[in-house]
């Protein structure tokens, strides 16, 4: 690739990593934040999910006004927005300004996530999962040490200096990206010279407006699953979510083309692959911890060493899984990180009391493998089957599928585990990711065989 390439991916990389950051950074904070303010865990704990609902959103939304108004434009904004937010938010005088401004700020960030996939996928055309793997480095970094950024932040300067932190990477993004990031086209500005009611038609403000509606009521629903009162919440989000449907097959200019989506199922495959792929993930990544320093009783620094082997893992294999899907596609990469879930989930499943503590670095390392190669694989398989006009919904809504999964982990472990942690519960949770393990090497190997008789197909029409 060229220096500019390079620039260009370092631009977007320093704004992207500061969705993941933020998202995993902020779950050390939650004693502090009790004390300060006075809270249950229950309702501190709404720093967290209010963050991933808002990205829930904001992604394939920003995604659609990145493909209508500039992607450029919009990335530079999102910097603006996190730079306010950042900054402000230190300075909230109660816990409610603060989850305001920890939407605001993922609002912010997740117009760079949404955006800066898209920027790439279109102004870097040779070795796009070498790229793809170099952004990978910088989500999956960032995420992996964060829980450790936000501890020693929060050990010696206090739970506001999360916030600042960000601000000298907005800075240095929004100075690479104004240099580096090309212009848009004069064709992207879309929704110039047109009046309100046209402009309100073709952003689809209705389908916009059913979608963000429906999906935070089912996401509110299914995190406060044992109420019943939630449970109607989610209920009713349901119902919106199908009158989103229903609209979105009748709008001239849909926010989410779902007849796009039917017309390309591979693209819907990727992004339940990827919903699964995250409930897995992240069951592991929350429910680890726990199971060291409450069954095994490991303090917490040598839990967080430990965590710090997955994420570690991650960013080696991250590269090089670039260039054997630049070489061989996605598929191969995706059926080995199926194969490596699998074994991971065994390991939990076999897993005893007595076993070395040690020894969870080897499950450690299958899942963290697995991740790099998932990180780069499913993004490039993403690309090869969205069409390049939809580029930046199609991101958005990938990045959606990332965050319902995590959701949905920390759901399953709630449901899994009850009122208290224990090592039945981890054994149960061990076998239902190995079930989910499992249906991922079976949807890869499907896809590979899927695309075999396409191939075929093809090959015998042209002889």
């Amino acid at each position: 690739m060229s220096v500019r390439s390079w620039w260009l991916m370092i631009s977007v990389g320093l704004g992207i990593l500061l969705n993941p950051l933020n998202s995993s950074m902020i779950s050390v904070a939650i004693p502090r934040l009790q004390n300060v303010f006075q809270l249950d865990f229950t309702v501190v704990s709404w720093i967290i999910f209010s963050f991933y609902i808002a990205s829930s959103v904001a992604q394939p939304v920003m995604g659609r006004a990145s493909d209508l108004f500039g992607r450029r434009r919009i990335f530079l904004t999102g910097l603006v927005v996190a730079f306010v937010a950042s900054l402000l938010a230190p300075l909230s005088p109660n816990f409610a300004w603060l989850i305001v401004l920890r939407i605001v700020q993922s609002i912010g960030t997740s117009m760079m996530v949404a955006v800066g996939m898209a920027i790439v996928r279109i102004h870097i055309t040779e070795k796009q999962a070498t790229a793809l793997s170099v952004l990978s480095i910088f989500l999956s970094g960032a995420a992996a040490i964060g829980p450790f950024i936000g501890g020693v932040l929060i050990h010696w300067w206090g739970w506001p200096s999360m916030f600042f932190v960000n601000i000298p990477f907005v800075l240095a993004s929004f100075l690479l990206a104004w240099r580096n990031i090309p212009k848009d086209e004069p064709a992207t500005f879309v929704a110039q010279k047109k009046s309100f009611r046209e402009w309100f038609v073709l952003i689809d403000a209705s389908g916009i407006l059913l979608f963000t509606l429906g999906l935070v009521a089912l996401l509110v629903g299914l995190l406060s699953a044992k109420s019943s009162g939630h449970v109607i919440i989610g209920l009713i989000g349901v119902i919106l979510l199908a009158a989103f449907t229903a609209h979105e097959l009748k709008a001239a200019s849909p926010f989410i083309p779902l007849r796009t989506f039917a017309e390309n199922p591979a693209m819907t495959w990727v992004n339940v692959e990827f919903i699964l792929v995250n409930v897995l993930f992240y069951s592991l990544f929350f429910g680890l911890p726990s199971y060291l320093q409450i069954v095994r009783h490991v303090n917490e620094f040598d839990t967080g060493i430990l965590m710090l082997s997955l994420g570690f893992c991650s960013l080696v294999v991250s590269p090089i899984a670039g260039r054997w899907i630049d070489k061989s596609g996605p598929r191969p990469a995706l059926l080995v990180s199926g194969i490596l879930m699998t074994l991971g989930s065994v390991w939990i499943v076999t897993l005893n009391q007595s076993s070395p503590v040690i020894s969870v670095c080897l499950a450690l390392a299958a899942f963290g493998i697995s991740s790099g190669l998932n990180n780069v694989g499913m993004q490039a398989a993403l690309f090869k089957s969205s069409p390049k006009e939809m580029i930046g919904i199609a991101s958005g809504l990938f990045n959606t599928s990332r965050y319902l999964g995590t959701i949905l982990s920390s759901l399953l472990i709630g449901i899994v585990m009850g009122g208290s942690f224990s090592f039945g519960g981890f054994r149960v949770l061990g076998m239902i990711l190995l079930v989910i393990a499992l249906s991922l090497v079976f949807m890869s190997w499907r896809r590979r065989e899927s695309l075999q008789l396409e191939e075929s197909q093809v090959h015998q029409v042209k002889m």
